[in-house]
């Protein structure tokens, strides 16, 4: 299992996601550029001191990222056909959240090999992107088991 950011436009965001990734032993992946300088003190704050045990890959671009990737692209986007809660996840998924501001480009979109949305109440847009990922994140692991021991 992976996370993987597509140009990420909040440092804080990508700081907090780290984080999550950190502590709970999953790879991320930020697909670049990204909006902000991407450096030890843009993401210091909150991502802390667990930036430094993050396993991060950077990739220079879509391209790359694409050319590296080994497992299923599971889009996370409001527009998925298909419920988180409806989601059947492997362990090799690579978790696919969007720029906080763009989303990703339809070419993207129509790469992955699954769409998923969160379920929300009517009238609201869209989740905080680290928050997105730690609900989609929580419900890939559990399904695949692949909580830390």
């Amino acid at each position: 299992m992976r996370l993987s950011l597509y140009q990420p436009d909040q440092a804080g965001n990508v700081g907090t996601i780290l984080r999550l990734c950190a502590c709970l032993g999953v790879p991320l992946d930020v697909i670049e550029p990204c909006g902000f300088p991407f450096s030890d003190r843009a993401l210091k704050r909150a991502g802390m001191d667990y930036a430094e045990m993050a396993n991060v890959t950077r990739h220079a671009s879509w391209e790359a990222f694409e050319a590296a990737a080994g497992g299923r692209i599971v889009l996370l986007t409001t527009k998925g056909g298909v419920r988180l809660d409806e989601a059947q996840f492997l362990p090799g998924d690579i978790l696919l959240l969007g720029s906080e501001s763009r989303g990703v480009p339809d070419d993207v979109h129509a790469r992955a090999d699954a769409r998923v949305r969160i379920p929300q109440v009517e009238d609201t847009r869209s989740l905080n992107i680290a928050v997105a990922a730690g609900i989609a994140l929580g419900e890939a692991l559990r399904q695949t088991e692949g909580w830390p021991l």
